[in-house]
């Protein structure tokens, strides 16, 4: 799939039309249709679609088969490979849908439409259709495929009866000895159920035993004196399925080259009537095909919309006008237009029939578009420069028989400069000669239309009341973006349009001829306004700062084993004998006891590497001497004596 299509959604008309197809060949080559680019070929495929359209209208849909897999099975029949039942009856089938799709055409004739002389091309070759139905049935040999064939059978059914009967006569004589009441198959014989212990009693051989090895499966000798003949009956019928099968398959291959012929045919005409159901669907036309450079729509629809909401499009370019400059109001349906143009010429040269009520269509031998972003991060383009990279492209290869489509020429920088770049690259586009579409926001590009020869502005029409699009391109009136009225209606104040009047158009008080009066009562108009657009504004939920929150664990860890501190509001000296928890809150020692306490109660008084030494054993100070000599005694050896801490 090519860049073009999906930008056109050619791509999608293709996976629709592949739909209405039924053979894979005709499928495959809707994946690879494009543009014809000979006249007489492109009047050829058109004039296919419409006799295909007519047909199915007045004698409804042909019975086109699948034909899956039939290739192989005709290759090989012509390698001597011997085809078995249910290939030759898929073949027989095969035949009969020729014949019905042969009938199809034949009634056709009454409307003379050349369409329907293809008949003439398609063999149902009866007698192997016949031969086949006669011998095939249901993926088996028939038993009336040969008399011999139906006489080994039916003598098969008979010794297999006889056989049933011996072993349920054995199975009634000799109840005690059977696990169960009925007979069974065993490795292609008929066997009895014996219990193990009674295996002496039945005379017979004994082919297989149950899981458990208490029920033995004998054949009964008055049954195995009938297998042997069995046997010989089964070889001889598959010797005769055999010889049927080979000679029905030499059939296949004797007429391989017409049953080809058939395929071939069926798949074209298969590949015709799926534009023509193509064309049903979307209510197509015929379109007029020039190679004059002239494209004339009318009451054109883009076939993937909704024909209930579509606003039909009326378009002429070519003669003395080769490029239309379309502008209007942003989702007003430029781009649609400029889409629904290059789409219906593109189907045209394909050989489709277009959604129009009438279409004079020329031959282009290339389509050129440069519409959506094209942004690529991967090769580090931004949206403008994907877009002049893609133009660069296309004014490379534009041509006076090119068809270019440019959606919002110029966008993407800045405004100035790229009312410059659109002027440039549409001047390069009218040296070139080609029909070109584009749609643009730049007031001096319409100028730039409205002056130069050969050119025309187009716009799409909106309604300023409604403030809704109507979709509809008008050729020869140059459009706008109604950004003032869409704002204006939505509730802009007038202060800030007239502003952005001024500011738009470089407009001054004097160039707009305002008196010393009119000044003062613009302002006051501001002034108004200022406060009414105040007064009116919206109460949104206000964004909640978080508090500075000092970290307390943060803040107690300021004090250190053995720091002496002043403890408010007692102002007594203590010593820290614990650091600060997870709370905050440490220990102190206090001449009489040991204190828990908050930080914040606390200040330092003088920092513990001031009294005491490096490294120095607080031990020395909270621990008893008992708990001293616990301690020193836990760390040479196992010792019972508990350390005792008194809060």
């Amino acid at each position: 799939m090519n860049n073009i299509e999906r930008i056109l959604e050619f791509n999608k008309i293709k996976e629709k039309w592949m739909e209405f197809a039924q053979t894979n060949w005709a499928k495959n080559e809707i994946k690879c249709v494009e543009p014809f680019l000979s006249e007489t070929e492109l009047m050829g495929r058109l004039r296919e679609t419409s006799e295909a359209s007519e047909l199915l209208k007045k004698a409804g849909n042909p019975p086109i088969p699948t034909l899956e897999g039939m290739n192989e099975l005709i290759c090989m029949s012509a390698k001597g490979e011997c085809l078995n039942a249910s290939q030759l009856e898929k073949i027989g089938n095969m035949l009969t849908a020729v014949l019905r799709f042969k009938d199809y055409l034949n009634r056709c004739k009454q409307f003379d439409i050349p369409l329907a002389y293809y008949s003439e091309n398609l063999n149902e070759l009866k007698e192997l259709r016949d031969l086949i139905h006669l011998q095939i049935r249901n993926e088996n040999v028939d038993d009336y495929a040969s008399k011999l064939l139906k006489s080994l059978r039916t003598d098969i059914s008979r010794i297999e009866s006889k056989m049933r009967e011996k072993a349920d006569s054995v199975i009634r004589s000799n109840k005690e000895c059977m696990s169960d009441m009925f007979s069974t198959i065993r490795n292609g014989h008929i066997c009895i159920p014996v219990k193990k212990e009674y295996k002496f009693k039945i005379s017979g051989a004994v082919l297989d035993k149950s899981s458990t090895g208490n029920t033995l499966f004998i054949e009964p000798t008055q049954v195995g004196k009938y297998y042997e003949e069995l046997q010989e009956l089964r070889i001889d019928e598959e010797n005769e399925e055999r010889r049927i099968l080979y000679t029905l398959t030499a059939m296949v291959a004797d007429y391989a080259d017409i049953l080809e012929q058939n395929e071939r045919v069926i798949e074209k005409l298969d590949y015709i009537f799926s534009k023509g159901k193509m064309s049903e669907w979307y209510d197509g036309v015929e379109p007029s095909i020039n190679t004059e450079r002239r494209i004339v729509i009318k009451e054109g629809r883009h076939p993937l919309m909704d024909r209930s909401i579509n606003v039909p499009l009326d378009l002429k370019l070519g003669d003395d006008i080769r490029g239309i400059v379309i502008t209007g109001p942003n989702t007003g349906g430029k781009t649609v237009a400029i889409k629904t143009t290059a789409l219906t010429c593109y189907m045209a040269q394909c050989g489709l029939h277009v959604a129009c009520k009438e279409a004079d269509i020329c031959m282009n031998s290339n389509y050129l578009c440069d519409i959506g972003d094209g942004q690529n991060i991967s090769e580090n383009l931004s949206t403008f420069s994907a877009h002049i990279v893609n133009v660069l492209d296309i004014l490379k290869k534009v041509n006076r028989e090119s068809l270019v489509i440019m959606d919002e020429l110029g966008s993407g920088t800045d405004p100035t400069e790229g009312m410059g770049l659109a002027i440039s690259i549409i001047n390069e586009l009218k040296k070139s000669g080609g029909l070109f579409l584009v749609t643009t926001h730049y007031p001096e590009v319409k100028h730039y239309a409205e002056k130069e020869e050969g050119m025309v502005n187009a716009r799409m029409a909106f309604d300023k009341e409604s403030l809704k699009p109507l979709y509809k391109l008008e050729v020869g009136l140059a459009g706008e973006s109604c950004a003032f009225y869409i704002a204006k209606r939505l509730g802009m104040p007038d202060y800030m349009l007239e502003y952005a009047r001024k500011e738009a158009y470089k407009i001054g008080d004097n160039d707009i001829g305002y008196s010393n009066e009119q000044k003062n009562i613009a302002e006051q108009s501001e002034v108004n306004n200022s406060s009414q657009t105040k007064k009116e504004k919206l109460s949104y939920p206000r964004i909640k700062k978080k508090k500075n929150i000092i970290d307390k664990q943060k803040e107690a860890k300021r004090y250190n084993l053995g720091d002496s501190v002043m403890v408010y509001p007692d102002k007594k000296i203590g010593i820290v004998c614990e650091t600060a928890n997870e709370k905050g809150v440490l220990r102190v020692q206090m001449p009489d006891k040991k204190i828990w306490i908050n930080h914040k109660r606390l200040k330092l008084h003088v920092a513990a590497d001031k009294l005491y030494p490096e490294n120095y054993d607080f031990s020395i100070i909270f621990d008893s001497v008992k708990n001293r000599k616990i301690r020193h005694d836990m760390d040479r050896k196992y010792t019972d004596e508990v350390i005792e801490i008194k809060e």
